[in-house]
């Protein structure tokens, strides 16, 4: 079986990334700080605007179904990985990874390091961001006590993946 096409997306498929975007949020809802309820009835100018403020968007497609999605939005010394998402019957197939390295190298390509932020408790994703040669940086220092914890992870540019 052939590997999901990666496509960058604009303004202009919105209604593409909308299908994407909701259909994570309702399988992960505690691994975005966004809500579906938050977005399901969000307009076309909403959709638009969050692929027109956040300059990189891609999305995972196979036989024509959206079975992934990543962004990547500029932050002071660095990017920012956000939205990352794989479809359950996409999980394990090395797909995260390739989405994971479309930011990285969107990020390279600005002379920044990647960095993350990732729930505490998502085990399999931080697995993931460490195979894909994220560092662990844990939770920092300053996060809120009452929020669900998060452990940011960095990337240096010239960070490898890992071989095991």
């Amino acid at each position: 079986m052939p590997a999901p096409d990666l496509d960058r997306l604009g303004p202009d498929d919105w209604r593409e990334f909308r299908d994407v975007r909701l259909a994570s949020l309702a399988d992960a809802p505690g691994a975005f700080g966004s809500r579906h309820a938050e977005w399901v009835d969000a307009t076309e100018e909403r959709w638009r605007a969050r692929l027109t403020d956040v300059p990189l968007t891609v999305v995972a497609r196979e036989a024509g179904r959206p079975v992934g999605v990543v962004s990547g939005v500029p932050a002071d010394d660095h990017v920012e990985l956000i939205s990352m998402w794989v479809a359950p019957d996409h999980r394990g197939t090395g797909l995260a990874g390739r989405l994971v390295d479309e930011v990285v190298a969107w990020a390279a390509a600005q002379d920044h390091d990647t960095e993350l932020m990732v729930r505490d408790d998502n085990a399999p994703a931080i697995t993931a961001y460490e195979r894909a040669g994220f560092a662990d940086l844990g939770v920092p220092d300053d996060w809120p006590a009452d929020e669900p914890r998060e452990r940011r992870m960095r990337r240096s540019r010239g960070a490898a993946r890992s071989t095991s």
